[in-house]
């Protein structure tokens, strides 16, 4: 693992953080763990039960929705949160492309994190109405 002023450093680059303070970076890194995932590995499945939520630090990940490509996603995306705010099924497979970084957050910890820090709960939710707006979109034109 880097040194910690790094660290903390790299969490702030991450979009999903930018707008986090030095004292809320900190609680991020002390309620997440860092995993290393080698290439090929499948980090959740379509239709399987969400016990995390990942934020990709490092690497390249493949999205699949019925065995279909969706999206490749790189450093700074997140997945798996919507299984945590919800608690229902996984909507996508999940698998490195390559070696990856990534923090991990359990349900205790993702619900802790986003009452310690509002600019993420605030950023997420931007988020979830930008995809679902993208989505409309796509279904209603």
């Amino acid at each position: 693992m880097v040194g910690r002023d790094s660290y903390l450093e790299h969490l702030a680059s991450v979009p999903l953080f930018a707008a986090c303070s030095q004292k809320d970076l900190q609680r991020i890194a002390r309620a997440s763990d860092e995993v290393q995932i080698p290439e090929g590995r499948t980090l959740m499945k379509q239709g399987d039960v969400g016990r995390e939520c990942f934020v990709l630090v490092d690497g390249k990940v493949k999205v699949e929705r019925n065995k279909r490509k969706v999206a490749m996603l790189g450093p700074g995306a997140y997945f798996g949160e919507l299984s945590l705010l919800d608690k229902g099924p996984r909507t996508a497979t999940v698998t490195a492309e390559t070696d990856c970084t990534v923090l991990v957050l359990g349900p205790r910890e993702f619900s802790g994190v986003l009452d310690e820090v509002p600019q993420l709960a605030h950023k997420l939710l931007a988020a979830l109405a930008a995809r679902i707006r993208e989505l409309d979109e796509k279904a209603f034109g």
